[in-house]
């Protein structure tokens, strides 16, 4: 389905069938993937881990020799990794809200209190108010 010519520089093509014999530099060879995936969840379905297994473990690591000649050990940070930390930060910032609610409904309750306080005093000097002027009016 092309036109092949001797100016065509490169050509992208797709292997559909794998013959007898290998191309070689092809597909006599693999090629491994030069980067790991770097979140956790992608990880465990990498290596089909479970929630339990630790994922620090299968991290997909790659040797880099440094300047001076020694070979280090490279690995991504991994993202949305559940961390000890993590969770007690979770747990700290539920225990705030949960604390702010409860002050909240106090304070409710402590404001209602004091405007059933207010709206009495009202009703007595409304009343006491009206006792004066009939008082007043009857003599």
């Amino acid at each position: 389905g092309c036109i092949v010519g001797p100016d065509l520089s490169v050509m992208c093509l797709v292997l559909v069938k794998k013959g007898e014999n290998d191309i070689e530099g092809l597909t006599d060879k693999m090629i491994p993937r030069r980067l790991g995936p770097k979140r956790a969840n992608h990880i465990r379905n990498l290596f089909s881990l479970d929630k339990k297994d630790d994922v620090r473990k299968f991290v997909v690591r790659r040797e880099k020799e440094t300047k001076s000649g020694k070979i280090r050990s490279k690995a991504p940070k991994i993202q949305r990794l559940i961390t000890p930390q993590l969770l007690q930060r979770k747990r700290h910032e539920r225990a705030l809200i949960r604390k702010r609610m409860e002050k909240g409904k106090e304070m409710k309750e402590e404001y209602m209190k004091r405007l059933q306080e207010y709206h009495q005093e009202q009703k007595e000097a409304k009343a006491e108010a009206v006792a004066k002027k009939k008082k007043k009016d009857q003599h």
